[in-house]
This record gives structure tokens, sequence and C-alpha cells, in this order.
């Protein structure tokens, strides 16, 4: 049995306000969630959605599952980067990685770290946060696991899995 998406193992409240941010600060993806809606059926209308409170809508895309992989790794980038930084600060410190506010250059070369450093961050980052913390590494593992050596076996023997739905 897989694990979900690190997306969807977010709370309900805490993918509505993802989304409710992703649709405050793009119109494109406030365009495409109305035509996913309307696309599913029930009876909605492009002109009608449009009309919605942004926390109406999302909502309704996230009690309808609209949205994309694309979307999830959009919004969880959003989540570890720019509103909830701190995890990713902390494993990138522990790892030894240079970054700016939890912003790693663009032209460093992958791999990131040394797999023993990222193991020792892991576990690290795992007692410290609990299921938050696991839930940030397993968005790294799945995302971009060929930057951090050793991640997704320490993810297997210590949660079970790393894969997603």
């Amino acid at each position: 049995m897989s694990l979900p998406s690190p997306y969807r193992s977010l709370p309900l409240e805490r993918r509505t306000a993802l989304v409710e941010h992703d649709l405050r600060n793009s119109r494109d993806s406030r365009d495409a969630y109305i035509m996913r809606l309307v696309s599913k059926g029930g009876g909605f209308r492009p002109e009608t959605v449009r009309k919605w409170k942004v926390e109406q809508l999302a909502a309704e895309v996230v009690r309808r599952r609209l949205e994309t992989l694309q979307d999830e790794v959009g919004m969880l980038q959003t989540l570890y980067v720019e509103l909830e930084p701190g995890l990713q600060q902390e494993f990138l410190t522990a790892t030894g990685v240079d970054h700016k506010n939890g912003q790693i250059p663009e032209d460093l070369a992958v791999p990131f770290a040394e797999q023993p450093a990222v193991v020792a961050a892991a576990s690290k980052l795992r007692d410290a946060h609990g299921d938050d913390g696991v839930r940030y590494l397993r968005t790294i593992a799945l995302y971009n696991g060929e930057a951090w050596p050793g991640l997704t076996d320490w993810l297997i023997e210590n949660s079970g899995d790393v894969r997603s739905t």
C-alpha cells in the first residue's frame, strides 16, 4: 500500500489555505480551477463560478480534488519555501547546504549534500517535527530525490514508504 502524496496528506484546512493562496496570487490558476470545476459537471456555469469568493472556490476545488500533480508540486514549494520555510531552513542547515532563507542557489550542483549528512538531518527533522518533518522529507525525496542521497532509503526504513498514489 502506498501513501498519499505529500500534498494529499496535509490536513484539509491546510490544503484549502494553499489553494486560496494560489487563487489570490495567480489569475491563471483561478481560470484553470474554474474550467476543471465546470468540466466535471454538476450544473456549474463559468460565469457563476467566477463570481464566487476565493474561499468558496478553494473549498470546492479541494472537496472535488481538482488539483493536478503540477498544482500540488507548486503549492508544496510555496508552503516550504515561501509561507513556512522553517523546515526547509532547518534541514538545509543541518545538511550543510548553503541557502538564503531556505532558498538554494540555482547553480548548486546535485547532489546537494553527502548521504551521511542527509540521513542525520532527516532523523533530526523527524525527531523535532514528527509527521510534519516526515511530510517535508517525503516531498523533497519524491520531487527531487537525486539531490538527497540516502533520503529515499531512510524514509522507507523509518516511515514505511516514500511513493505517492
